[in-house]
């Protein structure tokens, strides 16, 4: 459950920065925006991959 944790806060942190990105135009906030979702990607394969493991263990 510790990687459930993660991303959540891995999301909390990409709500801040796209609300920065969107409603205020700073453009590095999209550049940290784009980072945290394919740390997002990453996380989120990761555990895919696990449950598919323990599904068939």
């Amino acid at each position: 459950m510790s990687k459930m944790n993660d991303l959540k806060a891995l999301l909390e942190e990409l709500e801040s920065d796209m609300v920065k990105f969107y409603e205020k135009g700073n453009k590095a906030a999209g550049t940290r925006a784009r980072k945290t979702l394919q740390s997002v990607k990453s996380l989120a394969q990761e555990i895919r991959v696990h449950i598919q493991e323990q599904k068939n263990a």
